[in-house]
């Protein structure tokens, strides 16, 4: 109980201190808490420029956990645009799908810029994510701009501030884009590639390590059944004459059998012949008694 006080005591300082920085609207991204739940925010953002989003504005929310900024944020969209899926958390490596890509330095500023930079992505079957044709895309785009959040009562013509060809809006837009690209260049280590794999249609997963094991146990049966093939063909002739040395300094285990096998022997060998030895002195010693025995009863 103590450690959740503490972690939600945190996330409070946290979160008011962010919403004190996004109180205001910008042209290109606005968000803030509900009344009534400091942990559910509803958020604004603009498409980005030159793309298939050019001209939307979509709405979503973001639900934060008690342990915020310590772990991410769940992201759900709620204006239809034809790249998330709309009332569903989506899979970013931003979200709360994939907490091991998450830095608590981020912000919720950071999530919305990360929204806007992901828009214009493939998304590749991930959790939450949709393929629609440019066409389709755009049109969803401008039917955005009438959309009404129902919860919190936000307008899309009203969200944010018109439009400006300034140096804000062209910063958020290169701050967008090169968010998008670290936490890209982020997702391609091992384990996090795992992660969206996990993140795709459970029918479509495959498990790398199944595949390795299957590749590794044909290319072993392979070499047993291949015959043996030289190699002294490709090797150099000081190559050649280091493998001789190699082979005449550590005997194969057939030839060390053979070279142990007579000192085996010659135990052996010596075994029997002290046993005979012993035998025949134990019989010149059973003989002599008997011979002095007579030699007694004679006188």
């Amino acid at each position: 109980i103590f450690m959740t006080y503490t972690f939600s005591f945190s996330a409070v300082k946290r979160l008011m201190k962010e919403a004190a920085e996004l109180k205001d609207p910008t042209d290109h991204y606005h968000a803030q808490p509900l009344e009534d739940n400091l942990f559910e925010w509803h958020f604004t953002v603009r498409g980005p420029p030159d793309s298939d989003f050019d001209g939307g504005i979509y709405h979503g929310r973001i639900v934060l956990p008690p342990e915020y900024p310590m772990k991410p944020p769940s992201i759900i969209l709620l204006t239809a645009n034809g790249r998330f899926e709309v009332g569903k958390k989506i899979c970013l490596s931003i979200s709360g799908h994939h907490p091991e890509t998450w830095q608590p330095s981020w912000s919720i500023r950071t999530a919305l810029l990360a929204i806007i930079g992901f828009m214009p992505t493939k998304g590749e079957g991930a959790i939450g994510s949709l393929d629609y044709t440019p066409e389709e895309r755009r049109s969803l785009a401008k039917k955005s701009q009438d959309f009404c959040c129902e919860m919190c009562g936000t307008s899309m013509k009203t969200a944010l501030l018109p439009l400006t060809s300034g140096s804000g809006s062209s910063q958020a837009d290169k701050e967008a884009k090169e968010l998008a690209r670290q936490i890209s260049f982020k997702v391609k280590s091992p384990n996090i590639e795992e992660k969206l794999i996990n993140c795709r249609n459970v029918h479509h997963f495959v498990n790398p390590y199944q595949s390795l094991h299957r590749n590794l146990s044909s290319a072993v049966a392979s070499q047993e059944h291949a015959p043996p093939v030289s190699t002294n063909m490709s090797m150099s002739p000081r190559q050649r004459r280091a493998q001789q040395q190699s082979q005449r300094r550590a005997p194969s285990s057939t030839d060390f059998n053979r070279v142990q096998q007579p000192r085996v022997n010659t135990n052996h060998t010596g075994s029997t012949v002290l046993i005979v030895l012993l035998t025949f002195a134990l019989a010149v010693l059973i003989f002599r008694r008997i011979y002095l025995a007579n030699e007694y009863i004679f006188e």
